[in-house]
């Protein structure tokens, strides 16, 4: 990449009101720099409010990502709020730079995002903050991404801008990629030796779990691995144990790593590479006339074929779709059931591979461009994370859940200021040793939704007897796998939670930091659907919660409320079983509830539960509610304690009523 850019192109800012985005689509000409003009000087005046919270959803909605070429720069930021930019518009305008508010690039790990941008013609993002993934995604890519609005001015003054303006605060490896124009120029000098991370000289200090398990990780040389210790920031490679994608995703990494390495690369250690027919396995039923009319169902049904080849002639192992109907597994539920341990690294495709972090390993979602290096060196690039502990106290009660303490953490100022962004969740507290594993995995799941790097609990004993019970291994070399962080650890912030004040919970649409206790709602919210699924509301402990209160409700003759349709689907075939044995099929089906096979399914619009119009009013146990995450309706997260006795109710209910009463756990020592 050049010393100096010069940034020739239009100027978008994306703003809280959609009418002006409108209107800078529509200008041309003279008209088109008077607007321009006008706008800059508002922000300068701080008289002109950003649009915030921008998910990848929005830049390249789920369908958009069916294409990994060129063609997603005709579609960028189709899936906006209110329809603010159509097909083509963004390409067309000549738009050379984007800017935003907080949180830009929020929600899924898609590479197709920044790709879009940068193929409709954007040169350089701005925003007041950046998500971790989106943000080294851009890097990947070489587009260009600043928090400095100070540059707007710049830019339009004409000036040709250094490219070390984009690399200040970065990391020396992250600093080497940009200069490079992206991870693949980057790495072909370091395999080359031209160019190489610094070694790390962080001398031994306490250590947090993940700073331990990086440390232990580090790439140092061929044939050593291992570095005394770490600390937040040192910028280093270290070496994955277990590396997987699904078929949203691995064409598109499967063609980057081809036209990288050439047609017969191969990937190195297949035996630790998996994938995942787990995301599109429905699409079929719910796919709208026009999007078929496009196309779309072929080419989504054409990524599930391109991966199948790819994966055999790699010899990688395939999670696919099931006899009995749907998927073996989505891709977090089967990483936790059957692949990761204790002490690994894992890196996946998604985002939400974070939930792998409820084993006690650092799980963390990467991009196209991360994942197609990873297959060829096995190692993936790191900036020691800083790492915010939780610590749980006192007993959440017998009507709070999971997600309700998570709904809870990130509707804290910590987390609705970006603070959470790129660090690690560490959750600690003498009540998780009463919580199932399953419950456990939902906080560390949701970690990503406050732009963690990931989340992580400590293994213990309960952790060691899933592992064994689930796969049968020898528990010894499971617990040497086991890492603890060291009593005087530093920490970026440590907060205390008082599990005894949580109540029933709910995040209101938009976005999953949106959480409000039940009994605040300003009035009372009628659904037309109630959905438990996906890889977080699909567990085996999300099966007990759903059974208990449709059992309950059942014996006091009730069932699902007309005009409300609830979906109940497994994250796995395990899952499925799970509810077949516990009798818990018969529960759900005489309660009225539709039940669907393991797949993603309706959390990425992607199967039934999705909403078919924008009045459709849901509630969902899933993990994120951007706009149109799910269908264009009003989509409300809750516990599937919530989504269940709402169900029965017609409308969002705590579920107090559905519950016999129990006195809660007794704290284990």
């Amino acid at each position: 990449m050049t010393e100096n850019i010069k940034f020739s192109g239009r100027i978008l800012f994306l703003t809280e009101d959609t009418s002006l985005i409108r209107q800078q689509l529509a200008a041309t000409g003279e008209a088109a720099a008077v607007l321009e003009s006008e706008l800059a000087e508002r922000l300068k005046n701080d008289d002109l409010p950003l649009m915030s919270n921008i998910s990848t959803d929005e830049i390249t909605p789920g369908w958009v990502c069916f294409y990994y070429d060129e063609t997603l720069g005709q579609y960028v930021y189709v899936g906006m709020r209110e329809g603010a930019v159509q097909k083509d518009e963004v390409k067309n305008g000549g738009f050379a730079v984007v800017v935003s508010g907080l949180s830009k690039g929020c929600g899924s790990s898609r590479e197709t995002a920044p790709y879009a941008e940068k193929a409709a013609g954007i040169q350089l993002v701005i925003a007041k903050s950046i998500e971790k993934i989106y943000g080294q995604n851009s890097q990947n890519i070489g587009l260009l991404t600043s928090t400095d609005f100070g540059l707007i001015d710049r830019i339009r003054s004409g000036e040709e801008i250094a490219l070390s303006e984009f690399t200040k605060g970065l990391d020396p490896i992250s600093q080497d990629i940009v200069t490079h124009g992206g991870l693949f120029n980057y790495n072909k000098a370091r395999l080359a030796g031209r160019v190489s991370p610094p070694p790390i000289e962080t001398q031994p200090r306490p250590m947090t779990i993940v700073e331990k398990i990086i440390a232990r990780h580090a790439f140092v040389t061929a044939g050593k691995i291992g570095v005394p210790a770490v600390k937040p920031g040192d910028a280093l490679f270290a070496v994955a144990d277990v590396r997987f994608s699904h078929e949203y995703v691995t064409p598109m990494a499967e063609s980057l790593f081809k036209q990288a390495l050439g047609s017969d690369a191969r990937v190195s250690e297949p035996e630790s590479v998996f994938a995942f027919r787990d995301h599109l396995t429905f699409l079929g039923r719910v796919m709208s006339p026009k999007h078929r009319e496009m196309g779309l169902l072929e080419k989504a049904e054409g990524l599930a074929t391109t991966q199948e080849s790819f994966t055999s002639q790699q010899k990688i192992k395939l999670y696919g779709e099931n006899p009995e109907g749907g998927s073996e597994a989505i891709c977090h539920n089967a990483v936790v059931e059957d692949l990761a341990l204790p002490g690994q690294i894992v890196i996946g495709t998604d985002s939400h591979t974070c939930m792998a972090g409820v084993l006690g390993c650092f799980a963390f979602g990467v991009g196209s461009t991360d994942m197609a290096n990873a297959w060829y060196t096995k190692d993936i690039r790191i900036r020691v994370p800083e790492t915010v502990r939780y610590v749980l106290k006192g007993r959440k009660r017998a009507d709070v859940a999971a997600k309700d303490v998570m709904l809870v953490i990130l509707a804290t100022e910590y987390m609705k200021t970006s603070k959470g962004i790129g660090k690690v969740l560490e959750f600690a507290g003498d009540d998780l040793q009463n919580w199932s594993m399953d419950e456990r995995a939902t906080l560390t799941n949701m970690a990503v939704e406050a732009g963690g790097t990931t989340g992580i609990i400590e293994p213990d004993e309960q952790t060691l007897e899933y592992i064994v019970r689930t796969r049968d291994l020898d528990p010894e070399e499971v617990r040497r796998g086991f890492t603890y962080s060291d009593p005087d650890a530093e920490y970026a912030a440590v907060f205390e939670i008082d599990l005894d004040k949580i109540r029933p919970m709910v995040a209101t649409p938009g976005d999953p930091r949106n959480g409000i206790t039940i009994d605040s709602l300003a009035e009372e919210v009628r659904i037309d659907a109630a959905y438990g699924g996906s890889c977080t509301g699909g567990k085996m402990a999300d099966m007990d919660m759903y059974a208990e209160v449709l059992e309950n409700a059942l014996a006091a003759g009730k069932r699902v409320a007309e005009g409300v349709h609830l979906y109940i689907q497994f994250g796995s075939q395990k899952i499925k079983q799970y509810a077949r044995r516990k009798g818990y099929i018969e529960i759900f089906e005489s309660a009225g509830a539709e039940l669907i096979d393991p797949s993603c399914g309706a959390c990425i619009n992607a199967g039934p539960g999705a909403s078919p119009s924008a009045e459709t009013v849901t509630v969902s146990a899933q993990n994120r509610n951007f706009p149109g995450r799910s269908g264009p309706g009003k989509l409300y997260l809750a516990s599937p304690y919530v989504v269940a006795a709402s169900a029965i109710a017609g409308k969002i209910v705590e579920p107090a009523e559905f519950l016999k009463p129990r006195e809660p756990a007794v704290l284990k020592t």
